[in-house]
C-alpha cells in the first residue's frame, strides 16, 4: 500500500467565490496529515520557530499557542522522543501558527487523552472564532459533534449528508428517522 499525498485529480477550490488555480492553493491552504513526525531530531521549540519563519507565520501567536496546547514543558524535547499525544499537540501548534486562511487537519484528536482532547477542541474552536477556516477529518463522530459547526458525512466513499447538525437532522427525519441532536444517530440514519 502506498502512503503519502496524491495530486488532486478532480474538484475545485474557490475563495470568496473566486476559483483558485492549483499553483496558488498553497497561499490559501495548509494541510496537517495524521501521524507525522517532522524533524524528529529537532526540538519542539526549534520546529515552531522554523515553521514560523519558513511559512511566514504569525509569530505574535506563538506564546498563546504554546500555552493553550500545554507545550511549555516539552519545548526543549526532540520531536522524535515525544509520546503520540505530545507529538500531535506539537504538530497542531505548527499548523495553528501558519498564515493560510484555511487549515486542513487530519485526525486532530488521535493520541490525545480526554483532558488533552478537550483542551485541543477549545483551542481549535477559539482559533476558528478568530476568523480562520478549519477543515477537520474526524472518524470519531462524538469528537466532530463537540467542535464542528458544519459537517460532511461520508460513508463508503460517498457524501451521505452535508450541513449543520440541524440541517442534517431535518434530512434524517424526512428519510424516516427521528429528529435528534445526536450526530451519531443522524449519521446512522443517513448511511
Amino acid at each position: 500500500m502506498s502512503r503519502g499525498l496524491l495530486p488532486a485529480d478532480a474538484g475545485t477550490v474557490s475563495v470568496n467565490g473566486a476559483l483558485v488555480d492549483v499553483s496558488e492553493r498553497g497561499r490559501y491552504l495548509f494541510y496537517l496529515p495524521d501521524a507525522i513526525c517532522p524533524w524528529p531530531a529537532q526540538t519542539v521549540g526549534w520546529a515552531l520557530d522554523f515553521s514560523l519563519r519558513f511559512f511566514d507565520g504569525v509569530s505574535a501567536r506563538r506564546e498563546e499557542v504554546v500555552e493553550r496546547l500545554d507545550l511549555s514543558a516539552i519545548l526543549h524535547a526532540p520531536i522524535g522522543t515525544l509520546s503520540k499525544g505530545q507529538r500531535k499537540r506539537a504538530v497542531l501548534a505548527i499548523g495553528l501558527l501558519t498564515p493560510q486562511p484555511i487549515l486542513l487537519v487530519d485526525e486532530p484528536f488521535d493520541g490525545l487523552d480526554l483532558k488533552q482532547g478537550r483542551e485541543v477542541a477549545a483551542t481549535l474552536r477559539a482559533h476558528a472564532a478568530s476568523g480562520r477556516t478549519l477543515f477537520l477529518s474526524i472518524h470519531q463522530i462524538h469528537d466532530a459533534a463537540r467542535i464542528c459547526d458544519r459537517f460532511v458525512l461520508l460513508s463508503g466513499g460517498h457524501v451521505r449528508g452535508e450541513g449543520t447538525l440541524d440541517e442534517l437532522s431535518d434530512v434524517a427525519s424526512r428519510r424516516g428517522g427521528s429528529r435528534t441532536s445526536d450526530l451519531e444517530e443522524v449519521f446512522l440514519a443517513l448511511t
